[in-house]
């Protein structure tokens, strides 16, 4: 730590009684780097400086970022086991929680079996954590039932990566290179609201002369400031994207020595775009024929482009053929392996990468080996120390644990890192899964809506209150260090399931005293998978700041740019998507004739467990609200501020109406960071990519009626 703060010259920040401790935030990918403050005489974390060294985002921090140490010595902490007793909790002891977790957690698989128990994860906790949530389920739990919350957020580019390019890093390049890049080609990404201090390195590119694209429903802020702005209807980027791919090769722009060395299926993928005119693309997308024109002779022109997306082409049914057709432009124009250039999904959790490379996923195991693999199944239950034949098979998907609550095969469930009650889409079927379950156990630091569904809540740490290591959008492992004790009597997520483990006559095989001991363990059980951290060490990160995986031994530089070579494919190259146009599961009808899509906002995160308990950003933002066209309010004698109801075909809720220009007039967005009647996720499908599972929270059809 005291290399950064030298190394920053930031001495005048040094205040007596206080010390400084160098980590990074808790939220999003970008994982800004930051010194926070802690007073030495109280014990209380009282501030926070940015870190003007760290390479990615060089001193930018958000709202969230700068008031992020808020939350950890706030005053509606649980900082102690909670028990529920005629509907009311009450404080326990770690023995009265734990006696009760074992006795019915035994009794349920007595009387069910193993799998009557289940487990979702997060990917806001660190490496060692996620990866221990996998080997706590499996092994700690011997059930097959695990997933976690990245099934929301990363899997449809995770699927979509894996089948073109053979391996999932979320960038396939280092961000410090973009300002080199000549033109961005950004789909479903609110760029400035979700990931802010990522603007900078949009704005150095511009200033170099570099062109933007931005395909979006809403003129967003960058949107707003793009060379063009694909205004396209939610739910049409698989046209859209093939739109672009007809463009590509009808005009020349296809880099046909790299497709032809380094590219499968690129005759198959010629025909299948073939349909795909200008003309049919705007009749899809509701673009028109000359901005896609001019976007793709932008795109196709350029020497050296990017084309980065997010959950606003992820969250949908179709989300992994979406990432793969987008990949595909990159491959096209042989950008993918070359400087400041490739391909991006913009990581929406702080280890949304690396959370769901280790394990948590329902049919993966660390290093990103695979369950139905036996070999990989061989390597990794010796790591652990069980018999292969003792490892549970493949479960299912976060959302489908609900599907299995309700038809009685899961009775109990632990929930770590998690809010599923106002995350999940619709929610009131969530709710009423909470409510079948004979046991529910969850692990926070606030009473989330979901702990207030529990049996048990048991305390657990902020991240300024552990260390291990967390990987950004970039593929970067870096470092998270300890601030402060934790407070009351709250522990660590490890510990929380080393103990439950222990009480379940596991605990041989979690014998860990700290989070070194549990990355070493971990360091070797992704050592010869896909997403290697073998070569990854504390020293090493610290030195270098960051170390890329794949890293397979201690002297091997890690990989900033990914497949320069080759792809890490069955015949090392890249599959070209070969991919139908088809429309969302549920689309406008006469009763519901309208789209609701959903996102963020700039002061909140994700479900608001954290960001809702800060003062300041509540002032921001403090309510959700329906932001839609004056013309589309206008049909139903909506003016600013009025309540609207929206229905769509599952529930209805009331919020405000903020008129904006900067929206389609046949769409209404809502952000989804508040819970119970004010969770849009109330409204939102449940219908899952084929694939990734990946529920369409992005696009469903609503009615609106004036309230």
């Amino acid at each position: 730590m005291t290399q950064f703060l030298a190394k920053e010259g930031v001495k005048n920040l040094h205040r007596e009684g206080e010390k400084l401790i160098t980590t990074h935030c808790c939220y999003c990918g970008m994982q800004c780097g930051m010194h926070i403050r802690l007073n030495e005489k109280t014990g209380k974390v009282v501030g926070v400086e940015p870190r003007y060294d760290w390479p990615v985002t060089l001193g930018k921090m958000c709202p969230k970022g700068v008031t992020a140490y808020q939350t950890v010595d706030h005053d509606e902490r649980i900082t102690t086991p909670l028990i529920k007793k005629n509907g009311q909790f009450v404080r326990a002891t770690w023995d009265e929680a734990l006696d009760l977790i074992e006795k019915n957690f035994k009794d349920l698989q007595s009387k069910h079996g193993k799998d009557a128990l289940s487990v979702y994860g997060g990917v806001s906790m660190t490496n060692e954590k996620c990866y221990l949530v996998g080997k706590y389920a499996r092994v700690g739990l011997g059930t097959r039932f695990v997933d976690y919350n990245g099934r929301f957020c990363m899997s449809s580019a995770a699927g979509g990566f894996m089948k073109t390019l053979g391996t999932d890093r979320g960038s396939t390049f280092p961000w410090t290179e973009l300002e080199h890049t000549d033109c961005f080609f950004i789909s479903g990404w609110n760029a400035a609201e979700c990931h802010p201090t990522s603007i900078q390195w949009l704005w150095k590119a511009r200033d170099k002369g570099a062109k933007m694209i931005v395909a979006d429903p809403r003129e967003t802020q960058i949107a707003r400031l793009a060379d063009v702005h694909l205004d396209l209807k939610s739910g049409t980027d698989s046209a859209l994207a093939n739109g672009m791919l007809h463009i590509i090769v009808r005009d020349g722009y296809v880099d046909e020595a790299y497709v032809n060395e380094r590219c499968n299926n690129y005759e198959e993928m010629k025909e299948k775009v073939k349909l795909f005119t200008p003309e049919y693309t705007s009749e899809i997308t509701g673009v028109s024929v000359e901005k896609i024109e001019k976007a793709a002779r932008i795109y196709g022109k350029s020497p050296r482009s990017v084309v980065m997306f997010c959950r606003g082409i992820e969250q949908q049914t179709k989300g992994v053929d979406n990432v793969c057709i987008y990949t595909s432009m990159a491959l096209l124009r042989g950008q993918i392996g070359k400087f400041a250039s490739g391909v991006a999904t913009v990581t929406g959790q702080g280890n949304g990468q690396g959370g769901r490379e280790h394990g948590q996923k329902a049919d993966a195991l660390p290093g990103y080996r695979k369950i139905a693999d036996p070999e990989h199944v061989k390597y990794i239950a010796g790591v652990w120390g069980i018999q292969p034949e003792e490892m549970p098979k493949a479960g299912v998907s976060a959302y489908e644990m609900f599907d299995e609550i309700q038809k009685g095969n899961i009775r109990a469930m632990h929930v770590m890192c998690s809010n599923p009650a106002v995350s999940a889409p619709n929610t009131e079927y969530v709710w009423d899964s909470f409510r079948k379950l004979d046991f529910l156990v969850v692990s926070d630091f606030f009473l989330s809506e979901t702990a207030e569904f529990a049996d048990v809540v048991l305390p657990a740490t902020t991240w300024a209150e552990d260390e291990g290591t967390t990987t950004n959008l970039e593929g970067r492992v870096i470092r998270i260090r300890k601030v402060k004790d934790p407070v009351g009597e709250s522990k660590t997520d490890w510990q929380i399931m080393q103990a439950i483990a222990e009480r379940m006559d596991k605990g041989k095989y979690f014998p860990y005293e700290n989070v070194p001991q549990i990355y070493e363990e971990f360091r070797l059980a992704t050592k010869g998978g896909k997403a290697d951290y073998y070569g990854i060490t504390y020293d090493r990160i610290d030195k270098e700041d960051g170390v890329f995986w794949p890293c397979p031994s201690e002297d091997h530089p890690g990989t900033p740019t990914m497949f320069k070579e080759k792809f890490d494919t069955p015949n090392g190259k890249a599959n070209l998507a070969v991919v139908d146009w088809q429309e969302p599961n549920e689309i406008p009808t006469a009763k519901f004739p309208h789209t609701l899509t959903t996102g963020r906002v700039v002061f909140h995160y994700l479900s608001g467990t954290q960001t809702r308990r800060v003062k300041f950003l509540m002032e921001q933002c403090p309510l959700p609200y329906a932001e839609m066209h004056p013309e589309l309010a206008s049909q139903y004698n909506l003016a600013n501020g009025d309540k609207v109801k929206l229905s769509t075909p599952r529930s209805t809720m009331v919020v405000d109406v903020r008129l904006t220009k900067a929206i389609r007039n046949d769409h209404v967005f809502v952000p989804y960071h508040w819970g119970k009647e004010l969770s849009i996720n109330q409204l939102t499908n449940p219908a899952l990519d084929p694939t990734s599972r990946m529920p369409e929270f992005k696009v469903c059809a609503v009615k609106i009626e004036k309230a």
